[in-house]
């Protein structure tokens, strides 16, 4: 199959090197024409997997409609923040009904949709799916086991798309209810900026422990009143997602808000990181979602409140305790 992955940041092209190496004729889009011919000409990308070769078959361009024509399977992996974008400009070249896979984790900041509506507000008629779950591009790259999960309202779609991604120690998973999959891949990068403030102001496991508890809580919350499955998010998408983004040093949220939590401003660390942190941009469409449905949600507003400088990232914490007293187990907060 020929395959075209959007986007050559560290996901996007192990995604596409694993499809490579699946045997499918992948051209991945780089936005930078020198990422671009790093990759034809070295089999590299030093910038977002240093020190890992890519498939010597795998091909890139800086050409996007050259990357929309490509494509029998386009797959999305640019910033949320620029999804809609990249897929308006890829539209007049795409050719028709073909599958259209999301790697990004977030939503639209404005609109508050998911990037599978993204896909089908732009893209109508295009079979819209999300790949999610706990997927650290370099363990991958390194050959490590990993389990992920392919939604899709089609589980027929789901099974041939399972099918084309699967290889070797990567386990695919399908999953019908999209909303949860992608709600749980969304929202565990703000848990992960929380559990990150813990991590920098060195309040010890159990503490980081009842933040990945409770904000697993929490975004199942939000995940169910937006029509999500309770079931999805202890799966992949949402527990396994969550635990592999709150505690890996891999992790650009997790890092933001160690960073947050050892007192340095957010323009600083995103200026020296020089990489898209998903959960500093979901947070703000989250707060909105959370007042939509009518949902307390505590953690999320608290990050919130350190995101947009309303509050220190050590008084995040004691405002949290203070607060939000505890209630049963059930509850949010």
């Amino acid at each position: 199959m020929r395959v075209t992955v959007l986007g050559a940041g560290s996901w996007g092209t192990t995604v596409a090197s694993v499809l490579t190496r699946r045997d499918h004729e992948s051209l991945i889009w780089a936005r930078d024409p020198a990422a671009a011919d790093e990759i034809n000409a070295k089999h590299t990308n030093e910038r977002y997997l240093a020190g890992f070769p890519l498939p010597e078959r795998l091909r890139a361009t800086a050409d996007l409609a050259e990357a929309a024509a490509h494509a029998e399977l386009l797959v999305v992996g640019v910033p949320t923040g620029a999804f809609r974008a990249t897929l308006e400009k890829v539209r007049p070249d795409l050719h028709p009904w073909i599958p259209v896979v999301s790697l990004s984790k977030g939503l639209e900041r404005d609109s508050l949709l998911r990037m599978t509506e993204v896909i089908k507000d732009v893209l109508p008629g295009h079979p819209a799916a999300a790949l999610t779950g706990p997927n650290l591009a370099k363990e991958i790259m390194a050959g490590m086991a990993a389990a992920t999960v392919i939604a899709t309202e089609d589980l027929a779609v789901a099974a041939e798309l399972q099918r084309v991604f699967r290889r070797g120690l990567l386990r695919v998973y399908t999953n019908h209810d999209v909303i949860g999959c992608e709600i749980g891949g969304a929202l565990k990068n703000v848990v992960a900026i929380a559990t990150g403030i813990a991590q920098g102001l060195g309040v010890g496991d159990n503490t980081r422990a009842g933040v990945i508890s409770r904000g697993l809580a929490e975004l199942t919350t939000l995940a169910v009143a937006m029509g999500g499955e309770p079931s999805t998010l202890s799966g992949l998408a949402g527990m396994g997602d969550l635990v592999a983004t709150c505690i890996s040093p891999h992790s650009r949220n997790r890092y933001v808000g160690e960073q947050l939590g050892r007192g340095r401003s957010l323009d600083d660390i995103l200026a020296e990181m020089g990489q898209v942190a998903e959960g500093v941009k979901t947070v703000h469409a989250a707060v909105q979602l959370a007042d939509r449905h009518n949902l307390p949600m505590p953690i999320t507003r608290t990050i919130h409140r350190v995101i947009t400088g309303d509050m220190t990232a050590e008084h995040a914490y004691d405002g949290l305790l203070r607060s939000h007293p505890a209630g049963h187990e059930s509850e949010p907060g």
